[in-house]
């Protein structure tokens, strides 16, 4: 009975990650100042949940992305980043509820426009209120500033791996899948 409970959660925890949605901030112009982004409606028209990915494309040499508190973004403050991301091509994956307060530390950047609010809808879970809430790795989310309790983390971890291919806001899924699937029905048979 464990070994099928175990297979289950295997299946289930393949299943969620498969569901993430990689979004490209901004579309098809990126993170840039040229072309007239509206990031605020370019958010505002997407549903973020935590687990997906926000994509962040640009020139490095022109640009950067900073994850900052509510107050820097309205300020376009960018001398105290929570985090700074530099690849031109930054996968960052959503890691709780809530606001991301994203700006271009670039000066002059963030004050015509390029910046972007990513609100994460909550989730609701499907366990009892009992349950222990999931703590938090310090190295995989940022700390918001005291300032502001509106600013949700985000992953941080800026990847060397190339970032998976958006599209156009459909459900993400991984090539190995099958893989996934075939590997937990292999386990249930020899654990049966």
């Amino acid at each position: 009975m464990a070994a099928r409970a175990l297979v289950l959660l295997l299946f289930l925890g393949l299943t969620s990650f498969c569901t993430a949605t990689v979004l490209k901030v901004g579309d098809d112009k990126g993170w840039t100042i040229m072309g007239n982004v509206n990031y605020s409606a370019w958010a505002s028209s997407k549903k973020f949940k935590i687990g997906d990915v926000i994509l962040f494309e640009y020139n490095k040499n022109f640009h950067n992305v900073m994850l900052v508190t509510k107050n820097d973004y309205k300020s376009c403050n960018a001398t105290n980043p929570i985090a700074t991301y530099k690849s031109g091509n930054d996968s960052i994956t959503i890691t709780r509820s809530g606001h991301n307060f994203y700006i271009c530390g670039v000066p002059g950047h963030c004050a015509i426009g390029q910046k972007v609010d990513i609100r994460v809808e909550k989730t609701k879970r499907a366990s009892s209120p009992r349950s222990a809430p999931v703590p938090e790795s310090s190295t995989s989310s940022p700390s918001p500033s005291s300032d502001t309790g509106d600013t949700a983390g985000a992953s941080t971890n800026a990847s060397s791996a190339p970032a998976p291919k958006p599209s156009s806001g459909s459900r993400f899924v991984p090539a190995y899948l099958g893989f996934g699937v075939a590997l937990v029905a292999t386990i249930s048979t020899l654990l049966v």
